[in-house]
């Protein structure tokens, strides 16, 4: 019998590395990886493991092709992408420097007050105006001191 040759195990800080260049579709000033929905990479058989926003999030299979493209560029045609359930996406996944970027875009990031903090001018004398903003992970608001609307990341 002759030995069977074990495959080369996939280089995850390469692979890391592209997915960290992968945009968010709905917030372009994040990456996946700021937002927390890469959960792993496995070696047998290669594959990236993503958990949506939330199971209805419109994005994830823009999400997926994105991540296709960039892992193809890359030469990583082989790993492939599974959406993994559970546990379910939660808010406090997003990285440090992804809350810094929403703040920085003027997006209020998700906190567990029930007040937003303003990404404009920092107040916290603000009002929800509507639980529904531009994408459904999104709140309306609106900043009481300086008058501005503004979205914030609801939690969950």
């Amino acid at each position: 019998m002759g030995v069977v040759a074990e495959k080369p195990a996939i280089d995850e800080a390469a692979i890391m590395a592209v997915l960290e260049t992968v945009p968010d579709p709905e917030i372009p000033v994040l990456t996946i990886t700021d937002l927390g929905i890469v959960r792993g990479i496995v070696q047998d058989p290669p594959r990236v493991l993503i958990s949506p926003t939330y199971t209805g999030c419109p994005a994830t299979v823009a999400i997926e092709g994105l991540i296709r493209e960039a892992l193809d560029r890359a030469g990583f045609g082989e790993v492939a992408i599974e959406r993994v359930l559970f546990p379910p996406w939660t808010t406090d996944w997003i990285s440090e420097r992804g809350r810094e970027r929403l703040h920085a875009y003027g997006i209020a990031p998700p906190s567990p007050s029930a007040m937003a903090e303003c990404p404009l001018c920092g107040s916290n004398d603000t009002v929800e105006v509507s639980r529904f903003g531009a994408t459904p992970c999104k709140a309306q608001w609106r900043c009481n001191a300086c008058l501005e609307p503004f979205e914030r990341f609801k939690c969950h």
